[in-house]
């Protein structure tokens, strides 16, 4: 503007043009001016000038000077330019920045952006003094520069503007610290003459966006991958891509919000990311400052940036932390070095690993063998090379011939299981080793026989030991606790029942359990004041009481209009006088007095598991480590009822509503008034009274009465995803489908979304492979047949390690409806939650 109004003035003088034609022509040049600031493309007739700013079509960016913080230094950027948070991603001249010496304004007038006659953008100061240039490789004379709504600022003819490929020049091409969606990340051989090699370089400070020490690119090597470097040293490496995700890269904690692509070939080896949701804002950028390579992406809720990935995503294993043949874990929070198996380490730990055995001989079947490693992130591909279409075995026979190949994997397991395919062979020293739970893949490391052998026979050793150990731990606690039944004063009474029920016979019961006095009971419980009552379940109410020596105790009180009653009240005060776990409600004792009959139980404060899943304010009490605890702990009292107690106990009855919460949110299994007692040998049993609940009942009982501990599995699998879900599944119907919850978890689990799945009151908080997990340990269980469920002890296994899983058989039965059996229309009037038959529709 300025140079515009001294032409004009100039004019004036010589020319003596009248004052108000001078005003007109000035307001045009400002009009011109203006127009052009806000447009998206710059022609060799207008320079944008200090002040001035170029804006994308759709509003995404702007392009314009700037000065970063408190420095005075003037620099040509691109920025995003609709949000609160001015976001530098490209500064053209980072490593030359224009000086400006008047410290009362940041804008310089005298800086200016233009097209030059050859074709080519140029940043010009005073004098017309170069700080620089696109050096653009073709030249033309009609030249025009437009910003892009992609953020990517380019140089093409004034009538081509479609056709990407005939960019004269892209900002894209030369990146400062940010990767935008679309960009390029890697090289390409353009012409014979001609390399680009697009990697990101950190800002120096936040202050100095001049390039620092941190860079991120594609290694060129023969295996091409990402790797975070500090000055000329490896720093980080993502290890090779294996078909979905470079192998060494976290699973995200949520569904991934961009999608991959990378692309190999003799030409070009880069890398993109699209995000799902083509209206996202996101950036990758480089930091020095922390070290690390971070993906954020723009929340509107909080106008902020929120952080999506880190990588690396700790501090712990370095670049070949452990030296060769020797692989850092990260255990209790810190690093720890150890040597794959058949090696031993030398000294000091950063000179690795050697062979254990001096006189290995290749080739020499008696002698030569591979193991395999699961988890690992893969060696250093520096000195190995690759086969797209190998076999695994022909892989490992390719190896074993060359003396100088020590390991050998799959190259894309995109695939399932045996299926993966293509084929890394390393020779060397393996370097930059690292196991990881949630990522990595099988590695096959070159050892001697010998020691393939040393190394299966301790694994046997170990499990061995472990067995035998728990044995004898069992015994010792068995011969106590029957010593403890001998000498511990109990007082027992006689209970003789007389005619007949539906699947017992006349029998004296023995119960050796506390004889509370009733009149205790009643001043406990306020004379079982409707204040007092905490529910109601199939057997009666349940109320809360004091006893008088200040304990808080629980009294569920057999109901006159149960059809359950005796025998379930006789049934769970004999198997409560068993059973003894952390995670099974302790009963203090009972009370008969005529027709009262009292079961007395330790007080849990925090009531009942649904009372917390299924409220929306209680539920976010239940953290993510909460609840992975809550599940492993059902899992494992369960486990003690099925195997581990003196009696097989088939519960039949497992639901929410009746795993109890104490003090601390430790949950117990509850309510054992329908539960079976079975042989050691017996899995299963069969009835015609199929009594239980609407939701966790298994089809083989629901429909033909059939019950195992198969049964109880298939509830446990329900209450897993209900922890998970925070959804009832007997409520819960998704979409226009009708899915049952059951339905829903398997197309999220199959669709790899589990942030659908997992109740929304986390946030992000859950650990996206924890997730996936659980939700497939949750479909293991509740499988149509029971003989694919797993059993009690596998189903603590699989949530207590990282152990490779089965496929889980798609449901069934997906939809629901509900049947009520024709042997309970009698008692449909009768106030008892007993039972709900649900009868499952396949689709």
């Amino acid at each position: 503007m300025h140079i515009y109004f001294n032409s004009c003035a100039l004019t004036y003088k010589k020319m003596a043009i009248p004052l108000s034609l001078m005003l007109v022509i000035a307001m045009l040049f400002l009009f011109s001016s203006k127009i052009s600031s806000e447009s998206d493309t710059l022609t060799q007739l207008q320079p944008l000038h200090d002040g001035a700013t170029l804006v994308s079509k759709e509003g995404t960016f702007e392009l314009g000077f700037f000065s970063p913080g408190s420095s005075t230094n003037r620099y040509l950027g691109i920025w995003f330019k609709n949000i609160p948070l001015k976001t530098v991603i490209w500064v053209a001249n980072r490593n030359y920045p224009i000086i400006n010496k008047n410290t009362s304004t940041y804008t310089n007038t005298n800086t200016k952006l233009t097209i030059t006659k050859d074709g080519n953008l140029t940043l010009l100061t005073a004098n017309n003094t170069h700080h620089w240039s696109t050096n653009a490789t073709t030249k033309s004379v009609n030249a025009v520069a437009q910003l892009l709504d992609s953020g990517n600022l380019i140089l093409r003819e004034e009538k081509d503007n479609t056709n990407s490929q005939n960019y004269l020049w892209q900002s894209f091409d030369y990146p400062s610290d940010t990767l935008l969606p679309g960009m390029k990340l890697g090289w390409e051989v353009t012409t014979e003459a001609l390399n680009l090699n697009r990697y990101l370089t950190a800002w120096n400070n936040w202050e100095d966006p001049s390039s620092g020490q941190f860079a991120y690119g594609v290694a060129r090597s023969s295996i091409p991958e990402m790797q975070l470097w500090n000055g000329s040293s490896v720093f980080y490496r993502s290890g090779p891509w294996n078909g979905f995700r470079f192998s060494a890269t976290p699973i995200p904690k949520h569904r991934s919000l961009v999608n991959l692509n990378f692309v190999d070939t003799t030409k070009e080896s880069y890398y993109q990311i699209f995000p799902r949701n083509r209206s996202l804002l996101i950036r990758t950028v480089v930091n020095q400052t922390v070290s690390t390579l971070q993906r954020f992406f723009w929340d509107e809720e909080s106008q902020n940036w929120k952080l999506e990935l880190v990588i690396p995503r700790d501090d712990f294993c370095s670049y070949n932390h452990c030296g060769s043949f020797g692989y850092c874990a990260v255990k209790d929070n810190s690093s720890v070095c150890e040597c794959l198996p058949g090696f031993e380490p030398k000294s000091p730990w950063t000179q690795g690993c050697v062979h254990s055995r001096k006189t290995w001989m290749c080739k020499e079947k008696n002698n030569d063998g591979f193991i395999k490693i699961s988890n690992m992130k893969v060696p250093d591909t520096k000195t190995s090379c690759m086969n797209r279409s190998m076999t695994i075995e022909e892989c490992k026979a390719k190896c074993w011939e060359n003396c100088s190949c020590t390991a050998y994997a799959n190259s894309d397991i995109t695939e399932s299981g045996s299926s993966y395919s293509g084929c890394i062979i390393w020779f060397g020293d393996l370097l930059d080793l690292r196991q990881i739970p949630d990522a990595g893949q099988d590695l096959y490391v070159r050892i001697d026989i010998f020691k393939v052998d040393k190394y299966g026979s301790k694994k046997v050793m170990v499990v061995v030991a472990s067995i035998v150990s728990s044995i004898i731990a069992m015994l010792v606690v068995l011969k106590f606790v029957y010593w403890r039944n001998k000498t511990k004063f109990r007082s027992e009474v006689i209970i003789k029942t007389k005619g007949k029920t539906n699947e017992s016979e006349d029998e004296d019961l023995e119960l050796p359990l506390f004889d509370f006095d009733f009149d205790t009971i009643v001043c406990a419980t306020s004379d079982f004041s409707s204040d007092n009552m905490l529910g109601q379940g199939g057997f009666g109410p349940v109320y809360r009481g004091t006893l008088p020596d200040g304990q808080d105790i629980a009294v569920k009180r057999l109901s006159d209009t149960s059809v359950q009653g005796l025998n379930e009240f006789k049934n769970e005060v004999i198997l409560c006088s068993k059973l003894q776990h952390r995670n099974l409600v302790k009963v203090l004792g009972y009370c008969i007095e005529e027709q009262e009959k009292l079961l007395i139980y330790e007080y849990m404060s925090n009531k009942s598991l649904n009372f917390f899943l299924f409220d929306t304010s209680q539920s976010k009490l239940l953290d993510w480590p909460r609840r992975l605890d809550i599940i492993g702990s059902i899992a494992r009292g369960l486990l003690y009822l099925h195997q581990d107690s003196r009696l097989r106990i088939i519960h039949r009855d497992l639901k929410s509503s009746n795993i109890l919460l104490d003090d601390d949110m430790n949950p117990k299994i509850s309510d054992f008034g329908l539960a079976r007692m079975c042989r050691g040998d017996q899995i299963e049993g069969t009835t015609r009274r199929v009594v239980g609940t609407y939701g966790y009942m298994s089809p083989e009982y629901a429909i033909g009465g059939v019950f195992s501990i198969k049964s109880d599995v298939f509830s446990f699998g329900v209450i897993l995803l209900e922890v998970l879900s925070g959804k009832r599944n007997k409520e819960f119907s998704y979409s226009s489908q009708n899915y049952n919850l059951i339905g829903h978890a398997w197309r999220c689990w199959k669709e790899c979304i589990p942030m659908e799945f997992i109740d929304a009151c986390l946030g992000d908080s859950y650990i996206q492979s924890e997730a996936l997990r659980c939700i497939h340990i949750g479909l293991l269980c509740v499988q149509h047949q029971p003989t694919d469920r797993p059993d009690t002890t596998s189903v603590v296994t699989m949530l207590s390690s990282e152990s490779v899983l089965p496929q889980p058989k798609k449901p069934v039965f997906l939809m629901e409806r509900v049947l009520v059996e024709e042997d309970f229309r009698q008692n449909m009037n009768s106030p008892t939650n007993e039972v709900t038959i649900s009868e499952l529709e396949p689709r």
